[in-house]
């Protein structure tokens, strides 16, 4: 801060500034030199009073406002309240504010938090029912509203939050009173427009203040700001300056370990194309990190950018295509942009370099960040632009949770740092799988498909010569094989571009390219010889000279560098068809797949019976299952063992496994009894497949209420994805009751859920009866009937896994599908220990005495 200058500058909000009863946050988003909002001050309690205020800012909303512990807990209606029981509407919870805002009315100025106009809608008092506090702690408020316009009985109800989400996201709902309305009667929020306490309509008030931001050009712009300099002017390093056309990006040095200590801010590490949106009154570019000019290509995203009504910015970030689960992944950003798909594209937001005639690169980071999540404020959550959010905690368990969540990775940047150029110390990425670019440098035609690529070969810099790294030979949908094929076809040479001569192996039907591409590759590591081990293809990068791709610095812990012996003598025909279409994910790479995985799933289906789903054209063409030999099974590798009447399908080891990859198998189903004890079940399986409208949350509860009515009864459970909609709670048991008497137990189990909450749960087959109910299925259970196995792939879009999990994982998980062949490998590579290691030690029994407790 300039000595001299006493007010006040923006500031970095600490986790306590969010605690209960604090207004700290509400202090610091403000300037109140500039704004007339009243201070942060606590005043005597009056009582529970409310305040309901029309606030037109960027977006026009209603702030509902109860008094609670001396501040003012406040929720931003998106539509304002409606009188329709039922009704659900978006309240996104804001900082608390202090009594005396209860009667504010007011332009706030252009460029402060939530600039724009306030009058009072509503006040009176709230009435809530049982403890306020425990219900707030607990998300879920009922209460009275004695208004002038809003009476009788009331609901906020805390939603569960999605990946990156900080904003708390609640519901407010009428109850059915005398004083509702029925659905399609007029909403109040549109019959009463104006001020309880001045009359004035928000427009009337308006127009004897100031106006908000909203103009053409940045002439105007800057014509019509308010005496007093935005708070740009009174952050330490800032100074004024002209708008740069393009500031060279700063870039994370790939590290082997996460950082830790109080000058470190934690970011997620995006996986998408990095931009910087310089925004000129009305005109906005965005420049990737080569200053190509690709606002075209992503002209929502511009167009979003528009609706911040900046004067003036330099901002920093990445634009991405999130998955259900709120991962992001660059191959359905490159999928978009071939097919001029843009509703999924995000901005997010990671730091401010320029704002209105203030250069910010010497400014400690936390402080940008801080001015960047102003400027951001009143965008709607979840929306086009986003600000991305960091932690300032241990990196190390940072680094740990993101991997065993799939993610990619996370930045490390120091929070009291000016903005630098380059790659540096001041910028450190820690990653959870290795990935980075390759240069293209020929192709092997598909085996498949005409003109299209089967894989490609690979290399990187050292110095001028470029050096061979292998191929990959996944990733690929159909439509980028065709595409790769074209744009290379122009590329092709006659010699090899290597400074090395390869090998016969290494040259063997390869096309060899100018080296002008480049790839995004995902790998599992280094051979001894220097070349790629499972890599995978996610897209080209336009925006990376090739010149630059040279090996990167730092490691990830991964497994050995050594080759499979299975995989190696695996006869695997067509080893690029695609088995996933969406995914590009080919035989060769589901049998990288489940070699990288062995360990983990062998357990769970060698030496048992198995039922087999087969796609032998891939998953999106015809699927059936197997449960017989069929013609050309080589039976050195899988066996058909003959249970009493019955032949089944087993394998002893991965070679057998991979027998079963080369035949089309996508699903593994076995048995819950093992060849040995066939007739006495190992293993029992409630499978809780939810109903049309059934959310998430709910099939979570429902896993978590089946773990404990099996532990009422003695029993310990586990729990995994199906890689679909529901969850499986598995309970290991000795071998000695039969599949009768075990079937018998699950559907008592089922039944007596389904009568205790007949609305929730239901046993029965019939689809009718699931409507908006979860099936509990105890089906699974019967003698040859199967159950999909822990870390079996699904033929599914998504190429999605079957994933055990910890019981305190589940809780945080979004849905049923969120491991996939593509993330799965980098959890397990983190993961401590095996969430179902003590799965083998439990000794539990299914007795008659224990069944007829039920």
């Amino acid at each position: 801060m300039a000595k001299g200058n006493s007010a006040k500058r923006p500031r970095a909000v600490s986790k306590r500034a969010h605690e209960p009863g604090s207004l700290k946050t509400y202090d610091a988003k403000r300037d109140f030199s500039v704004t007339t909002e009243p201070r942060a001050k606590r005043t005597k309690v009056k009582g529970n009073r409310f305040a309901v205020q029309k606030h037109a800012a960027r977006r026009l909303h209603f702030d509902l406002r109860l008094e609670l512990d001396g501040v003012l807990k406040s929720w931003a209606v998106t539509r304002g309240p409606s009188l329709v029981p039922g009704e659900k509407r978006l309240s996104i919870h804001t900082e608390d504010h202090p009594l005396e805002y209860l009667t504010f009315e007011g332009v706030i100025p252009a460029g402060q938090y939530g600039g724009g106009t306030m009058i009072v809608w509503d006040e009176g008092r709230w009435l809530p029912e049982g403890d306020p506090h425990k219900a707030y702690a607990e998300g879920r408020l009922t209460f009275t509203l004695e208004g002038r316009r809003l009476k009788g009985r009331w609901h906020l109800v805390r939603t569960r939050p999605k990946p990156r989400e900080t904003k708390e996201q609640w519901l407010l709902l009428k109850s059915e009173d005398e004083h509702a309305r029925a659905p399609g009667a007029p909403e109040i929020v549109e019959e009463e427009a104006a001020s309880i306490r001045s009359g004035r309509t928000i427009e009337e008030l308006a127009r004897e203040g100031e106006l908000r931001i909203d103009h053409r050009n940045r002439i105007e712009v800057e014509a019509s700001r308010p005496d007093a300099r935005r708070k740009t002017a009174k952050i330490a390093g800032a100074r004024k300056a002209i708008l740069p056309p393009f500031v060279e990006p700063s870039l994370a040095k790939l590290v082997a370990s996460a950082p830790t200590g109080p000058h470190w801010l934690h970011e997620i590490k995006f996986d998408g194309y990095r931009i910087q949106a310089r925004i000129d009154g009305g005109k906005v570019r965005l420049l990737t990190r080569k200053g190509l000019d690709w606002t075209r290509k992503f002209s929502s995203i511009a167009e979003a950018l528009k609706e911040l009504r900046l004067p003036s910015a330099l901002i920093d970030g990445e634009i991405v295509v999130e998955d259900e689960s709120g991962v992001s992944d660059f191959s359905a950003l490159q999928q978009d942009l071939s097919t001029g798909r843009t509703d999924r594209m995000i901005f997010y937001a990671f730091d401010l370099l320029y704002l209105d005639g203030q250069d910010l690169r010497q400014v400690p980071l936390q402080d940008r960040k801080a001015l960047l999540q102003l400027a951001l404020d009143d965008l709607p959550e979840g929306g086009t632009i986003r600000f991305s959010e960091h932690i300032a905690e241990d990196g190390a368990s940072l680094i740990r949770h993101a991997c065993r969540m799939g993610l990619e990775g996370i930045v490390s940047k120091r929070a009291d740092q000016p903005y630098k150029s380059g790659r540096g110390e001041h910028w450190l990425k820690s990653k959870c799988t290795q990935r980075q670019e390759f240069v293209v440098a020929g192709y092997v035609p598909s085996s498949t498909s005409r003109k299209a690529v089967g894989s490609l070969v690979l290399g990187y810099y050292d110095g001028k010569d470029l050096v061979h790294v292998g191929r990959t030979g996944t990733g690929f949908t159909a439509a980028t094989a065709r595409s790769l094929w074209a744009q290379i076809s122009a590329l092709e040479m006659q010699a090899s571009p290597f400074h090395a001569r390869l090998s016969a192996e290494a040259r063997r039907n390869v096309r060899w390219m100018r080296p002008e591409l480049v790839a995004e590759v995902e790998y599992r590591g280094w051979t001894h010889d220097g070349h790629l081990r499972h890599a995978a293809f996610k897209g080209l990068r336009e925006d990376k000279d090739p010149r630059e791709v040279v090996r990167e610095d730092g490691t990830v812990s991964a497994p050995p560098a050594t080759s499979s012996p299975a995989l190696a003598s695996a006869r695997l025909t067509h080893p690029d068809r695609v088995l996933w279409e969406d995914e590009g994910l080919t035989k060769l790479g589901l049998a990288e797949f489940y070699t990288e995985i062995a360990d983990w799933i062998l357990p769970h289906i060698v030496d048992r019976p198995l039922s087999l789903l087969r796609c032998p054209s891939g998953s999106h063409k015809e699927c059936f299952f197997q449960k017989h030999a069929w013609a050309g099974l080589d039976e050195s590798l899988v066996q058909r063992v003959s249970i009493g009447d019955d032949e089944v399908l087993a394998i002893r080891d991965l070679r057998g496994f991979l027998a079963l990859v080369q035949a089309g198998v996508l699903e593994i189903h076995p048995w819950g009894s093992k060849l040995k004890a066939a007739e006495k079940p190992d293993r029992i399986v409630f499978d809780l497949d939810p109903g049309e409208n059934v959310a998430w949350p709910a099939v979570v509860e429902g896993a978590q209420e089946v773990r404990q009515r099996l532990k009422d009864l003695g029993l310990e459970s586990f729990v995994k994805t199906t890689g679909g909609k529901g969850l499986h709670v598995v309970v290991p048991v000795k071998p000695r009751a039969g599949w009768d008497a075990t079937k018998a137990f699950a559907e008592r189990v089922a039944l007596a859920m389904a009568k205790d909450a007949p609305d929730r749960y239901t046993a029965s087959l019939a689809k009718r009866a699931r409507e908006g109910r979860i099936f509990i299925d105890y089906l699974r259970n019967g003698r040859g009937a199967t159950a999909v196995a822990p870390y079996s792939t699904r033929a599914r879009s998504g190429a999605p896994v079957s994933t055990p999990l910890s019981w305190s994982e589940l809780p945080s998980l979004q849905n049923g599908s969120h491991y996939r062949v593509a993330n799965l490998a980098g959890r397990l590579q983190h993961m401590g220990e095996d969430p179902w290691h003590e799965l083998t030690a439990v000794s539990q029994s299914l007795t008659e005495r224990l069944i007829r407790r039920l």
